[in-house]
């Protein structure tokens, strides 16, 4: 049964977002499975620390407050990625979740790692003219994954695990960059739909005017989720939990009172993303094959490192 909850209100007295009641969770119980979840792939992987990239979105932020509750601030580091093109905002919004948990953070402007390759109105890149051609979608998977390469890199450094920041509502979807943003060691969020991540991080004490803003991958200029998708959470979100939580019909979504081709236009992006969720297939040869039928979660006796 859902849980009925009340919204929180902006300065202007509105509600801060739209929580469908089926949607709907026990902050208090997401919170503590989370905490405990990230400890222990911690002491599972025989680590002590974590690394974020922090944004300035809803998302990482509020991935930046559960773990900072369970392993402490001092052990998670923050690292802030912009390219030159992303809003002055979200930096300042980054930077206000960094100065109000007292993290570690960094500075790493990715800019001269993605004109390298594409090229600038300067100066040819890797791919020398035709890198200007490059699609602002191309650019941006790539921005992704190099945003990932440095988390990892950085990950060496300070020695902790990279954590992943992805929601449900994105990975169903495939609104996520494979080896991109997708990538992680461990990811304490991603069964949880956009409208729970707003839920649970106005609980834990985000700050409000992230919560507020429209959520976006800051890939370039005025760039939005639901302008570039089509779709608003709250709808999309009840779609996909009536479809893939309670395996209903798309007759029976239909007649919960939405349109049909958007049920069916869910349905083929879901489908479509499949091979993302997924590890790369093996072609089995011998007796026994990693990640087939050579099979052990990370608490396997002897595998925490020593």
């Amino acid at each position: 049964m859902a849980t009925r909850v009340t919204v929180p209100t902006s300065a202007d007295g509105q509600p801060m977002f739209e929580l469908p009641d089926e949607l709907a969770i026990d902050t208090g119980v997401a919170q503590r499975v989370i905490v405990e979840f990230i400890r222990s792939q911690l002491r599972q992987s025989g680590f002590e620390r974590c690394v974020l990239g922090l944004s300035g979105g809803i998302d990482s932020a509020l991935v930046a407050h559960l773990v900072t509750a369970a392993i402490g601030a001092e052990r998670l580091l923050c690292v802030l990625l912009p390219y030159r093109t992303s809003a002055a905002a979200s930096r300042a919004d980054a930077e206000l979740v960094v100065a109000k948990l007292g993290c570690p953070s960094e500075l790493i402007e990715i800019s001269p790692m993605v004109e390298g390759y594409f090229g600038s109105e300067a100066s040819p890149g890797a791919l020398a003219e035709g890198g200007r051609d490059a699609s602002t979608v191309r650019q941006g998977n790539f921005m992704a994954r190099m945003r990932m390469a440095v988390l990892y890199d950085r990950s060496v450094t300070f020695g902790g695990l990279v954590v992943g920041t992805g929601n449900k509502t994105e990975s169903l979807i495939g609104y996520t960059t494979l080896f991109g943003d997708s990538a992680c060691a461990f990811n304490p969020i991603g069964d949880l739909y956009k409208s729970q991540v707003r839920q649970l991080a106005a609980a834990i004490g985000v700050p409000d005017r992230i919560i507020e803003k429209a959520p976006s991958a800051d890939l370039w200029a005025d760039q939005t989720d639901e302008a570039e998708g089509g779709f608003t959470y709250p709808v999309l979100d009840r779609i996909l939990y009536w479809r893939i939580d309670r395996r209903r019909s798309i007759e029976e979504v239909e007649a919960l009172g939405f349109e049909r081709s958007l049920v069916e236009r869910v349905d083929r992006l879901v489908a479509g993303a499949e091979f993302k969720r997924q590890v790369p297939p093996i072609a089995k040869l011998g007796p026994r094959t990693a990640g087939v039928d050579y099979l052990y979660p990370r608490r396997r006796p002897g595998s925490a490192r020593s």
